[in-house]
């Protein structure tokens, strides 16, 4: 078990630990269980411990032995030191000396291989080795006692309980299921009134908007699967931990993934067919009706088992993003639709037969056009059918079984995709690992020959231990008064019995913290901890306050007071592609006041770097948690010198501690001991403290459940005011020698304690002279202190920086952000590459051969792929992106860095050169292979159309986060807003030919705008004629009459084009500011 007691006070630790240990004592089971910072009491549960350090065991053995062990190495325990604390200290560099005892022999450091070389030189190591020695003797077991099979059950029970469990997990996740099957039948009713058969006839014109449809439903329906990518990617961790933990295989996993799916994909594709079919106009023969739900249906599995393949292969969701929708994207324009095989490069059409689409496509067209209606109306010119030539000009001139061998060679796709997915979670290792991180000075020094002796933090020396804050700072009192906080009741607890419409969380808290004292703020799990440093630091965003809180005696204005206070959060917010040092100079930079010079800002941050003890880790990324980057430790420091760096009078701190090794917590609370020594006041709730941690402290402010204080005092040297005070309340018991004082008043203070004692510790404190004095003095306080010297805080600006220095350093820090994602930014230019050269392929110098109208619609269908599938996944891409600064833009919007629309312009400003590479990519590629006329004009308006176009659908995703709580919804809006971008693009339905209700959407999306500026721009001005369904007409007629477009308005579609970027990111800067979804 590692680190189970994580986050949990000592009470409750001690608990949970002592029924493990009468677990193993009574079932004679073996259990091994790593701790950070146990209590003493926890720490005499167990039999025998194992001491590491470097990677090496220097103790193994009973724990009553450990103390003698380290005694005959020469260092002994002072009376009063926990044993765990003494352990982990007398490992170190820095604090070992202290517990050397042998007068007669000079004191030396002893390494980490001494301590092991002492080990196993010692009687226990030997006793251990002689205990392998013997052979286990397996007839002495029971005979289910050992386990002969890598799985605990058969393969049967294994397959019906992952079954099992994919049934409640579908069940749980209902919510994206009707997501889904609502956006279907939206779609599906926007598209069926789109191509409504009224305006349908049997011609060779109207055949292209039957083919479109089917064409677009193919699309939505693959791309309505894309969910799997995000749901299996989401389930990886768990699924590899699960596996190597030996619950199931792999094709338990899989198996039931793919089949429950199934009864999905079926009811969407039938309500889509459903909908659509007689609408739109299809043949009315009934059989034809399930001959295209059958094609929708496998389609769609189809997908699914590629998107879920994708997902188990790229394992993370950047790359299996970019990968997918270049799939999609490859498999669309190679289906016979945008551009017929005829019309492809010889050497290029064999691309044809490897798409998927192709055959739903050739399926569903021969579906409909070899249907009698299409075969009864003859073209005069070949004397074949109208449905032959228009299925011969797509190259889908197939006969009609070949819809069987599509249904094939779709499940075959399935099969295929369904083993891959299957081997891929057999074979590949589990996504990220845990990196160690050091700084370069380190890095040169160990290759230089030199021990670390430790970790990062035992390299201070004791000259720069003593150096202190370098800044002036202005010491601030804060006091509060009947303090109360209250949320709505949760409906959970009025569904239980709870009446009260308003639940109290807090209730009538009083206090004091000072400069220069070191507060706790402690109480059981639950018991409001967190909520009163909210309170008190003005962070909470839920709830009605009430009671008065004052600086220096002074009520609180929050707005000046961020200026003069820290809170470090229990979480460890930080950007992680910035490194630790880049993170403190942020802070400095835009927290520190403007007149402060650059060279004493930096000297600032380099002497926070040392008094944090983070000088080994100063180059290191942050990174993120539990993949890659900063340890536990490193984080909680760094989090509290972010907020140093800013020069506060008054810092809140929410648990330090937590997470952190007993070594490592003696570090965290050292920093904060010198923080608290130049003056500051400091408040901290913590968990599980060692003795002397606690004993660090000056004052303790107890909380009950309920959110009542129950002390509020000194804690006295060696804990013994807190102690005294306790012990003297009736039925409480005396302390016992070498308990941790922590641990105990959680004990005797308990719930279960006070309903056995039949008291209440609130009302006992309220009626003690403790709390009269606590009255008197916060009432002292409250009071502005006299003479001249006292005055209210007061800045002349709200920040510390003006708006431009905010917005240049907000771009700095976004700039090393981007430019350190390669997952977001390299993915994209590779995408932006793939979609280019695809295009280019496929259109080899066809920009000027315009002989008849394919030719044209070819063009015209290589700018529609590369508008739809280069903007949405710009828009998409950007989204995890931009939901990750936005958590972090919440703490440093808190902590009063910057303004939020300083915040969101840096976020808008950075992308454009990025999005400008991308254009200028696509347009050198692009122009010189497809064959485009160079000239000014022409090369002008192409790059501006795609320009415009990444910058609309990027500043759109943005958009979508803002107005969205996470960046899974944010993702099902912009699932919604593709299908219609696309529908009324100008493509699959040209204007003249958009029913009346819907051609405001036309106007509305901006993809028409952009196809509309493409298609102009290049061929608006040609005057050549060409042949039209055996028509002679001009190009830029057909572009007026069949598309709607002319160059007498392109002004007016590019100023429209250029408008959506302004009005998106207008939008974006306005929602940042006034939506806040993290709710405290």
């Amino acid at each position: 078990m590692d680190e189970i007691t994580n986050g949990l006070d000592s009470s409750t630790a001690f608990q949970i630990v002592s029924c493990l240990q009468q677990l193993v004592h009574i079932t004679d089971a073996t259990l091994l269980v790593a701790l950070l910072q146990p209590s003493p009491e926890t720490f005499e549960l167990f039999d025998d411990i194992i001491l590491m350090a470097e990677g090496k065991i220097l103790y193994h053995g009973p724990r009553d032995a450990v103390v003698e062990f380290f005694e005959s190495c020469g260092f002994r325990c002072p009376q009063r030191k926990e044993i765990v604390d003494f352990l982990q200290e007398v490992l170190s560099k820095k604090d070992q000396a202290q517990y050397w005892y042998n007068t007669e022999l000079p004191y030396s450091y002893i390494s980490a291989d001494v301590f092991s070389e002492k080990f196993r030189a010692s009687p226990l190591r030997k006793r251990i080795e002689e205990d392998l020695s013997e052979p286990y003797d397996k007839s002495q077991c029971h005979k289910n006692a050992l386990s002969f099979n890598f799985y605990s059950v058969s393969r049967w029970e294994i397959f019906r309980a992952c079954m099992s469990r994919e049934v409640l997990l579908m069940r749980r996740n209902k919510y994206l299921y009707i997501f889904k099957f609502t956006q279907v039948v939206i779609i599906a009713i926007v598209t069926m009134t789109s191509f409504l058969k009224s305006g349908m006839d049997i011609d060779a014109l109207h055949a292209n908007y039957y083919l479109g449809a089917i064409f677009y439903a193919v699309l939505i329906l693959v791309v309505d699967e894309f969910s799997e990518l995000a749901v299996t990617v989401s389930r990886l961790s768990s699924f590899y931990k699960q596996k190597t933990l030996g619950f199931y295989p792999a094709w338990a996993f899989a198996i039931p993934c793919i089949i429950l799916k199934i009864p999905v994909s079926f009811f969407q594709s039938l309500v889509w067919t459903s909908l659509t079919y007689y609408v739109i106009g299809y043949s009315p023969q009934v059989w034809r009706f399930f001959r295209q739900f059958l094609m929708y249906f496998t389609m769609q599995v189809s997908s699914a088992s590629l998107f879920r393949f994708l997902a188990s292969v790229c394992q993370t969701m950047d790359s299996s993003i970019a990968a997918a929708t270049l799939i999609i994207f490859t498999k669309q324009i190679v289906c016979g639709f945008i551009i017929p095989q005829s019309s492809m490069p010889s050497w290029l059409r064999w691309v044809f037969w490897v798409s998927p689409a192709t055959y739903a496509t050739i399926g569903l067209s021969g579906n409909e056009l070899h249907a009698p209606r299409w075969q009864r109306v003859r073209v005069q010119e070949t004397n074949s059918t109208l449905g032959q030539e228009i299925l011969k000009s797509h190259g889908f001139d197939f006969e009609e079984y070949f819809f069987w061998i599509s249904i094939t060679v779709l499940l075959g796709f399935a099969l295929v995709w369904n083993i891959g997915f299957t081997l891929a979670l057999s074979f590949l290792n589990p996504p990220g690992s845990s990196r160690v991180v050091i700084s370069h000075e380190k890095l040169s020094t160990i290759r230089k020959g030199d021990s670390l002796n430790g970790s990062d933090k035992e390299d201070v020396s004791k000259k720069e231990e003593s150096r202190r804050m370098v800044l002036p700072f202005d010491p601030s009192t804060l006091t509060f008064q009947n303090v109360q906080y209250c949320v709505d009741t949760p409906q959970e607890m009025r569904k239980g019995g709870y009446a009260q419409r308003k639940l109290k969380i807090l209730s009538d808290i009083t206090g004091a913290a000072r400069p220069g004292v070191l507060t706790a703020l402690m109480g059981a799990t639950g018991a409001g901890k967190t909520t009163l440093l909210d309170v008190l630091a003005g962070r909470k965003t839920i709830g009605c306050i009430e009671g008065e809180i004052r600086v220096n005696g002074y009520p609180k204005v929050q707005e000046t007071f961020v200026r003069i206070s820290g809170y470090c959060e229990q979480n460890d917010v930080h950007s992680p592609q910035i490194t630790v040092k880049e993170s403190l100079i942020f802070s400095a930079w835009l927290r520190l006041p403007a007149c402060i010079d650059s060279k004493t800002k930096t000297e600032f941050v380099q002497e926070v770097i040392e008094t944090i003890e983070l000088g080994g880790v100063k180059d290191a990324l942050v990174g993120t948690p539990g993949l890659r980057g900063l340890s536990t430790e490193q984080r909680k420091r760094l989090t509290i010198a972010v907020e140093l760096v800013a020069n506060p009078s008054i810092i809140f701190m929410d648990e330090p501690t937590t997470g952190l090794a007993t070594r490592a917590a003696a570090i965290v609370m050292r920093a904060v001991k010198n923080v608290a020594d130049t003056g500051r006041t400091i408040v901290c709730t913590i968990h599980q403290p060692s003795n002397d941690i606690f004993e660090s402290f000056d004052e303790l402010i107890f909380l009950k459940h309920g959110g009542s204080v129950i002390y509020y005092g000194p804690i006295g040297p060696h804990s013994s005011k807190v102690t005294e005070y306790f012990e003297n309340i009736p039925g409480v018991p005396k302390i016992k020698d070498n308990c941790n004082p922590a641990t105990w008043i959680l004990e005797v203070a308990s719930a279960s304690a006070e309903r056995e004692l039949g008291i209440d510790f609130a009302e006992i404190y309220k009626n003690s002279a403790l709390y009269e004095n606590n009255i008197e003095l916060v009432r002292q306080l409250s009071n502005p202190a006299p003479g001249p010297a006292s005055r209210e805080v007061h800045f002349p600006t709200q920040f510390a920086q003006n708006y431009w220095g905010q917005i240049k350093s907000c771009l700095w820090k976004l700039h090393l952000s981007y430019w350190r994602t390669p997952s977001y930014n390299l993915m994209r230019f590779f995408f932006t590459i793939s979609v280019s050269l695809i295009l280019g392929l496929l259109f080899w110098n066809q920009g000027t051969k315009i002989n008849n109208q394919q030719s044209l619609f070819n063009i015209f269908g290589s700018m529609y792929g590369a508008v739809i599938f280069l903007g949405c996944n710009s828009g998409s891409a950007v989204q995890p992106f931009v939901a990750t600064e936005r958590i972090i833009m919440y703490r440093e919007r808190f902590a009063g860095m910057y303004c939020s629309w300083c915040y969101t312009l840096a976020q808008v400003l950075i992308e454009i050169p990025y999005l400008f590479t991308q254009a200028v990519v696509f347009v050198l590629l692009t122009y010189s292979m497809i064959g485009y006329n160079v000239t000014t004009y022409k090369v002008f308006w192409y790059f501006y159309a795609i320009f415009s176009t990444l910058l609309g659908f990027n500043y759109l995703g943005m958009l979508l986060v803002a107005l969205t709580p996470n960046v899974a919804i944010a993702g099902a809006l912009t699932s919604f807003f593709y299908p219609l971008f696309n529908l009324f693009s100008g493509f699959l339905l040209p204007k003249p030919k958009i029913p009346g209700w819907w051609i405001w959407m036309y106007y509305l999306v901006p993809t028409s705008w952009t196809l509309d500026v493409l298609l102009t721009s290049q061929f608006g001005d040609v005057n050549d004629e060409i042949v039209v369904y055996t028509q002679t007409t001009t190009i830029a007629k057909l572009l007026d009459q069949y598309f709607g477009f002319g160059n007498h308005h392109i002004m007016l579609s590019a100023v429209v084009l250029s408008s959506y970027p302004l009005i998106y990111s207008s939008l974006f800067v306005f929602f940042i500011k006034r939506l806040n979804f993290e709710r405290r």
